[in-house]
């Protein structure tokens, strides 16, 4: 199941809208249906209360028109016919008792809820004694209808309690609820009315909230820290989001300072990096060219007969060593000046097999996919590359048992793809990361300027290097150039 947290702010929105519309429809309905109900019983009690008192009111005309003495034990005798055509006027039952509780007389027939009605118990008679009107109103709940009662005491004209009358309506309720079933049914179909005028309404409400965030998050996910952001210009933005975007400008304003003042940062330690390394690569040369000139000094003798063959060995070994910082500093001359690009279209299997040529191990094995591959590359280049990648392989066999060197070449969609793969030593895992940047080696000798060398060759020309190893078994390196560039 799905989070509600982790579902996107406009759909929570929306959702938020519907569930408090929802909400809102449930509880007025509930409200509606609890105060019709409400105002029901409050009605019925009401009504009640008038034929109580419209029934005590012609109980009381008839003992003042009555010729028989007003005693509790003539009620029978006076209300012998009164009490059914009172009953049958206001449409309730009528019982009356005396002080014991004692049945007189009643309109109740046989059938009406079963037996005919019994003398009232002691307890009824106490909780009529000490309620504080001398009034019990009591309300039983059937299926269709709900019978409401009550016990007073009936007093005569000098105000002397002479018995005690229990009045009994039998409440239909049938018509009522029919009514309330009508106003639901037209509340309910208001009510989806309103609520698909509350989907559209929320929907297109919670876009526009969100419209602007998404404009926001759009911005921020092209934000880049080597590239010029574009800043936020929203139109009628709330407070809110106004703030937002004025952060987000100042954060792009800072953004693009601070990437200006680390390019520069970053240049200037390239340069003294680059500085270190060349002058740590000039002095390992000038250290024996001194020592060769010092001993040279010390030990030079014009009368020496073989002082021509210490002349020359001295100056071999002077020569080897600018030989050797020549080399360092075309290494670095090589490495600093981006090759330019030549577009010529070359038979690139052939070129290939050209910078093999000029390697004699027999563990190089050539596989090219077809007889013929064209390109527009750079030949020169392209045999650089291939040349630096055979090196490193040759390298990576020495001492190893059963050595092999195999090289593929074959076309890949729109580009041209070159591996050399080697069953050496293979690169640890830990400096895998380091391979291509520049004075990092795992060999013994040379300046590590190699692979970045041939790296930027490759990018040059929008192309990619990449490599897989495993130590132990071996390397293999991945060159994928475009056809055209």
């Amino acid at each position: 199941m799905i989070r509600f947290k982790n579902i996107s702010l406009r759909i929570r929105i929306f959702l938020s809208m519907i569930l408090l519309i929802v909400m809102a429809s449930i509880l007025i309905i509930t409200l509606t249906i609890y105060q019709y109900d409400e105002q029901t019983k409050e009605y019925n009690e009401k009504r009640f209360e008038r034929k109580e008192q419209n029934v005590k009111k012609r109980i009381g005309i008839d003992l003042l028109n009555t010729s028989y003495p007003v005693h509790t034990d003539k009620l029978s005798t006076i209300f012998q016919t009164l009490i059914y055509q009172i009953s049958d006027i206001h449409k309730l039952e009528i019982t009356m008792y005396d002080l014991e509780g004692n049945l007189l007389k009643t309109s109740i027939p046989y059938s009406f809820k079963g037996d005919k009605p019994s003398n009232l118990n002691s307890a009824r008679l106490e909780a009529l004694r000490l309620h504080p009107e001398n009034r019990i109103f009591k309300v039983k709940e059937e299926k269709d209808a709900s019978y409401e009662t009550s016990y007073t005491y009936l007093e005569n004209t000098s105000g002397e309690r002479i018995a005690i009358i229990k009045l009994e309506f039998r409440q239909d309720n049938s018509e009522q609820e029919a009514e309330l079933r009508e106003f639901l049914s037209m509340l309910a179909l208001v009510y989806s009315f309103m609520f698909l005028i509350a989907i559209i309404l929320a929907y297109f409400l919670s876009s526009y909230i969100t419209r602007s965030i998404i404009a926001i998050t759009s911005k921020m996910h092209q934000t880049r820290f080597y590239k010029r952001n574009e800043k936020i210009i929203l139109k009628r933005a709330g407070t809110e989001l106004s703030i937002l975007v004025d952060a987000y400008n100042n954060m792009i304003d800072q953004l693009e300072e601070s990437a200006v003042k680390l390019a520069q940062s970053e240049r200037e330690q390239a340069w003294r990096e680059m500085a270190k390394q060349v002058a740590h690569e000039i002095k390992n040369p000038l250290t024996p060219m001194r020592l060769s000139v010092q001993s040279f000094e010390r030990k030079f003798d014009a009368s020496d007969p073989k002082i021509g063959e210490k002349v020359k060995e001295y100056s071999n070994t002077l020569i080897q060593q600018i030989d050797v910082m020549s080399s360092i500093a075309s290494a670095f001359s090589d490495f600093a000046k981006m090759p330019k690009q030549k577009k010529e279209k070359i038979e690139v299997i052939g070129v290939v097999k050209m910078a093999l040529d000029i390697f004699n191990e027999h563990d190089i094995k050539y596989q090219p996919s077809t007889n013929e591959l064209f390109g527009n590359l750079d030949k020169t280049q392209l045999i650089r590359i291939v040349t630096n990648l055979i090196k490193n392989a040759i390298q990576a066999i020495t001492k190893k048992e059963n050595p092999k060197i195999e090289v593929r070449v074959f076309q890949e969609d729109d580009t041209i793809v070159i591996e050399v793969e080697d069953n050496g030593k293979g690169i640890e895992d830990h400096v895998k990361h380091l391979i291509f940047e520049p004075k990092f080696t795992t060999k013994s000798s040379g300046m590590g300027l190699g692979l970045p060398i041939i790296k930027n060759i490759i990018e040059a020309y929008q192309g990619t290097i990449s490599f897989t190893s495993t130590e132990g078994i071996g390397t293999t390196f991945k060159v994928i150039l475009p056809k055209t560039s």
